[in-house]
């Protein structure tokens, strides 16, 4: 064991949050480029390109409980979460590079169909990312205690992790996404393979008292978790959806009146890098900065709460008032207070709320919370298909994160009263 995850410092939290930072890079370039690609290279419509998407949600219903359950109850390659993450993050590495090629692998198989390639590869990218999101943040909740230590370990995932995103962003803005599709390709595979062989993992998660073996034995407080995955749930489809569908917004009000389909690609794709960029920045600026000190002075759950309403009023404005660059990207800045706590704040909160040696599998049915939403977002699309003003998406979506927030109140702050407080395992 090295000597920075003994003392649990500042690198090691690092360390620990580049796997998960791996599967974030991988996620940018697919929010970054592809519904550009699909729209601007592949010409899919708007409810085409909803489909596409629908293919990743649908591997991970299913993929991560199971990825989950199984690096739970299994050790190879000297480790529980270490093979999932070496797996997936070369076939996440893999599918990146794919991405652009869908003509490529079309002719390849002497396929015509290019929607069908395209779900095809966008599933096995979703898969993927799957196989690895799951256990790299399984991991983090292996090697550091419950408490304050945990939701450093979580709040310094996602400030790395979206230091990443917002360098990926700027690369698809200034250079192009090709150009980060490339340097993705290298970042998920170094990120992936590196940092798992530097972190022991516990080979056994297990309570250290009596006392803690009788609190794991009994029931997970499972009101308590219906009721954060359903909050969650409600994020996740306002969220997803303007990822998907943002194109459509800004091709129609923000795009400068009169330019030809060409100008209208370029500025289009440019707009989306740069406002996923400056959501992003805040994103990870703030965890750690921010909500980690404030969720330990009001609670982690209304924080959560908070910043969701925010985020749903930020959604709102966008609808109603982002008309030019400017506008939308001091919106999507407020935009990014939602966010910062979306991909942060609710793992330590269910980590602490389930027992630790089942961790995998209840990271993956917190999946669900996300994937089911994702899926559901192809409604959106039909609804777009048909709407003159496309400002109705951050209509939808600006309700949901207001139905969200409200949820959120509803969850108890701290561990279930049925939790242990588990131990690290000595590593061998």
């Amino acid at each position: 064991m090295l000597d920075m995850q003994r003392r649990l410092s500042n690198p090691f939290y690092a360390l620990t949050s580049l796997p998960a930072t791996a599967m974030g890079f991988a996620l940018c370039i697919q929010i970054s480029a592809l519904s550009w690609l699909l729209s601007t290279k592949y010409h899919l419509d708007i409810h085409e390109i909803g489909i596409v998407w629908a293919a990743g949600p649908l591997a991970g219903i299913l993929g991560q409980v199971i990825i989950g359950f199984i690096s739970d109850k299994t050790w190879f390659w000297g480790g529980r979460r270490r093979p999932f993450i070496l797996i997936g993050g070369t076939l996440a590495a893999l599918s990146v590079f794919l991405l652009p090629r869908i003509e490529m692998v079309a002719d390849l198989f002497g396929v015509t169909n290019l929607l069908v390639i395209a779900v095809i590869v966008a599933l096995t990218l979703d898969l993927s990312i799957n196989i690895s999101f799951n256990p790299t943040r399984s991991i983090i909740a292996d090697v550091t205690p419950e408490g304050d230590a945990r939701t450093r370990g979580y709040t310094w995932m996602q400030t790395i992790s979206g230091f990443w995103g917002v360098t990926a962003y700027l690369i698809g803005a200034y250079i192009d996404n090709y150009a980060l599709i490339s340097v993705g390709v290298v970042i998920v595979l170094l990120f992936s393979i590196v940092p798992v062989f530097l972190i022991k993992e516990p080979r056994e998660l297990a309570p250290e008292t009596r006392e803690d073996v009788a609190a794991t034995s009994t029931t997970t407080d499972w009101p308590q978790l219906w009721k954060l995955w359903t909050a969650h749930a409600f994020s996740w489809f306002g969220v997803q959806a303007m990822f998907v569908y943002i194109i459509s917004f800004i091709q129609q009000h923000v795009v400068a009146p009169g330019a030809t389909v060409a100008e209208s690609a370029a500025q289009s794709g440019h707009l989306i890098a740069i406002s996923f960029a400056i959501m992003n920045v805040v994103g990870f600026v703030l965890p750690a900065l921010v909500l980690a000190p404030l969720g330990a002075r009001i609670g982690r759950v209304r924080t959560q709460a908070a910043c969701i309403g925010i985020m749903a009023v930020a959604y709102f404005g966008i609808a109603l008032f982002a008309r030019s660059p400017a506008s939308l990207y001091v919106l999507m800045a407020v935009v990014g207070i939602g966010w910062a706590a979306v991909v942060s704040l609710p793992f330590a909160i269910m980590s602490e709320k389930v027992d630790k040696r089942r961790m995998g599998y209840f990271m993956g049915l917190f999946n669900l919370s996300v994937v089911l939403p994702q899926l559901a977002t192809t409604v959106v699309g039909y609804v777009l298909k048909d709407a003159a003003d496309k400002s109705v998406l951050f209509l939808i979506c600006g309700g949901c994160l207001a139905v969200s927030s409200v949820l959120w109140l509803l969850v108890k702050d701290g561990a279930s009263v049925h939790q242990a407080k588990p131990a690290l395992a000595t590593v061998h």
